[in-house]
This record gives C-alpha cells, structure tokens and sequence, in this order.
C-alpha cells in the first residue's frame, strides 16, 4: 500500500538540527575525533577488501555529496552528523585512505562493516577489521602523529584532548550469536553469559585505548536489533520486532553501562561515557514522523544489503531503514544530534 503524501515530517524534526549547532563552525570543539566500530561508522574501510560488507555502489550514497563511498546508508552516517556538530570543517576521513598523510592529525574513522567485540564476528561476510584490528591500525597512526608533532609528549598531551566514539556490539549479536549455522556462541553461552564475555573482551579494548592515551571517550550501547527489518521478517508476522533479540542486547547494554562507571572510577582522569544505542527503538522513530518502520527503502539481496544498480525510494524521509539493517539519514541525523548533546559532557 502507498503513503499518501500528505503525510509530512514534524517541524521540530526539521528545526532541531538548527536550533543546537555549534556556536562556531570554524572551531571544531576537540582538536580531534577517533571512531571505532562497525558498519553505522564506516565511511570506506571496507570497499578494498575481500567482503560481501562493502556498498560502494549505487543506490548507496544518493543523498550524498560524493555519492557512494562505503557508507551504509543513503546520505551521511552517525558519526558524520556527530563530527559536523562538533565543527569539524571536513569528514574525519576512514584509515583505509587517510593512513600514512597529514590528515590523520584531526582524526581517522577506522569503523568497518560487519566488525565486532569478537574477532571472529562478521566472518561469514568476509574481511572485516575487528576492533583488535582497528586498535592496532589506531597505535600505527599514533606513531605517525608523534612524528608530525615531532615528540611523544606533544603526541600525548594532544590525544588526551581528542573525542574518541565506540559504536560496536551489534555484529557480535546479529553476524554471530544468531548465526549457529556459523557459530558456536549461542551452543556454548546463554544470554546472559554471552553479555558478559562481550563486556569482559570490551574492557580490555576499552582499557587498551586508555592506555594509548584516550580520556574522553563516548561508548554507544546496541540498539534494539530485533526491530530492524531483516530480524522482523524472519522471525514474526513482518510487523513485530522480535523481542528476545532485544532483550538479549539490554543484557549487553546494562554490563556496559556499570562497566563505564568502573572505567571512571579505576583509570586516572578516564572520562568514559555511554551515550546510549545508535539505532533507535520504533516510538522514538514514530515520534520523528518516519511511517516505514519494518521495510527497507531499496531492494536487498540475501545479506540484507541494497541491490547494486536498484532505484532506492522516493519518500525516503519517511522510511527508518535504507537496507534490512541501517538507518536512513533522517534517522542518523536524530541520533547523531542526541548522541552530540550527551558527548558535550565530555568538553
């Protein structure tokens, strides 16, 4: 059945974009912006690699400058529209292109498609660099910055400065525990248990950063996985999120949360801070004006991914996903803009 065009985008959802930009764009608010995480950040990490993960194709990136670029989504992505608020005066660039040029010294997004906590999540995809990964590339770009500011001290007192953002966890339930065609996680772990190895694995990565000099860092929980359209076409009527995928990511959510207390009160001057899920849950969507909540705007194929060469919709600010599991930019740029205000904290 079509939406009639009548229906139109609240104003708020408009204005709300204007009404908290940055008092200057012509500063950003940290000196500079590290991403980690998966496919809601990359920008390009995954389009050389050897990965069904990779969308550097059309019908991705219509709504975008540049066109496609390896971002999972229709125009910007979550850490786009959290870097334009911060004042950044270009994209943070993604490692893959940025390695090894002067550019990294206001940051890199080393986010990759299908990546996880778990080294082995995302593996039936293809390549995908793992979070241990992306940390090993993230100490590669340290030593670079040391020598372009020409020693450690200027390296560490400027990392200390740097807004770091962790957007990741979603793969390690999606493209791992509810795979056991492929994994043995969801045989040998409960939820519960499973929450907790992710968190104890986390920590380490979270402390491993800490310890290369991060100290404002923002952590995002994991949405609400079982409302996205490839998990509510499998496992209910096609109009119901399935509920024990959300649960069994609250369990997640809830360990990371007490694990950021921990971090702040046992690492000294660590400012660690849970800004909450990049993918939203559907009353927040609804109250956005968006009326697709369980279709993807293009065709997809068997991943879940857009179809290359398709023709994606044209009321795409009234659809909440762009493929069976990523946001359309209207929904980037509601959370992106939430995430913005609670990562100020860290200013």
């Amino acid at each position: 059945m079509k939406m009639p065009f009548a229906i139109k985008i609240p104003i708020f959802v408009s204005l709300i974009f204007l009404n908290f930009l940055p008092s200057s764009l012509c500063a950003s608010q940290f000196p500079c912006y590290f991403i980690f995480g998966d496919s809601l950040v990359d920008n390009g990490n995954n389009n050389q690699l050897n990965t069904n993960a990779k969308v550097n194709y059309k019908p991705y990136g219509v709504d975008f400058p540049q066109g496609p670029t390896g971002r999972f989504t229709n125009g910007r992505n979550i850490a786009d529209i959290i870097g334009e608020l911060l004042g950044f005066d270009s994209y943070i660039p993604p490692f893959a292109t940025a390695q090894g040029t002067d550019n990294i010294i206001k940051g890199v997004n080393y986010g990759s498609g299908s990546a996880g906590i778990r080294s082995e999540t995302g593996e039936q995809l293809g390549d995908r660099i793992s979070i241990d990964k992306q940390l090993i590339n993230h100490n590669l770009t340290i030593s670079h910055i040391a020598q372009l500011l020409g020693n450690e001290s200027s390296t560490k007192h400027l990392l200390n400065k740097c807004l770091y953002l962790f957007v990741i966890g979603s793969n390690d339930y999606i493209n791992n525990y509810y795979h056991p065609e492929y994994y043995t996680t969801s045989d040998t772990y409960t939820t519960e248990e499973y929450a907790a190895v992710l968190i104890q694995q986390y920590s380490q990565q979270l402390k491993t950063i800490y310890n290369y000099g991060a100290r404002k860092v923002a952590v995002s929980g994991v949405g609400p996985i079982g409302c996205t359209p490839e998990e509510i076409a499998r496992g209910t009527n096609g109009n119901l999120c399935v509920d024990y995928m959300n649960e069994a990511v609250d369990l997640f959510n809830d360990k990371l949360k007490i694990l950021v207390n921990e971090l702040n009160n046992n690492l000294d001057g660590a400012k660690f801070l849970y800004v909450g899920a990049m993918s939203p849950d559907p009353a927040f969507l609804f109250k956005l004006g968006l009326r697709i909540l369980n279709k993807p705007c293009c065709k997809v194929s068997n991943i879940g991914q857009c179809i290359p060469g398709t023709t994606p919709c044209l009321l795409r600010a009234l659809h909440a996903f762009y493929d069976n599991f990523h946001p359309t930019e209207i929904v980037n740029k509601a959370v992106g803009t939430s995430a913005y205000f609670e990562i100020r904290k860290l200013i």
